[in-house]
């Protein structure tokens, strides 16, 4: 072994110092954190007390609705005229139906794509 390779390998007071400095900067970081933290939660608006939370409604719960919609009727382009755009169509709303039957998919499909159903043929 020479010297050379010898004081490399020799314990350094570098290294120890080093890793201490390392140390003592994560846990100011980590105590920065929880400063600024903590200076956040007070600036921000305190939680609402009891009788400032939301109450039920007078008449009580209220309950869902159950009802058929269908969409809006798409605009049709006249014979010989050029196809309407997306920007041209506006926001297709729906509509109450007027036929209380809930639709149904047909015997022997589940309805989804690759259900496994032979589908309405």
């Amino acid at each position: 072994m020479t010297t050379a390779s010898a004081q490399l390998a020799a314990p350094s007071g570098l290294l120890s110092l080093m890793l201490f400095v390392v140390g003592i900067a994560v846990i100011a970081l980590l105590a920065g954190g929880f400063w600024m933290g903590s200076r956040i939660k007070q600036r921000e608006s305190p939680r609402p007390r009891p009788e400032e939370q939301p109450q039920m409604p007078p008449g009580g719960p209220v309950h869902e609705i159950r009802e058929n919609r269908e969409p809006d009727e798409v605009p049709v382009t006249p014979k010989g005229g050029r196809p309407l755009t997306p920007y041209e169509l506006s926001n297709m709303q729906t509509k109450p139906s007027a036929s209380k039957d809930r639709p149904r998919w047909s015997k022997g499909s589940s309805g989804s794509f690759g259900g496994g159903g032979l589908g309405a043929h």
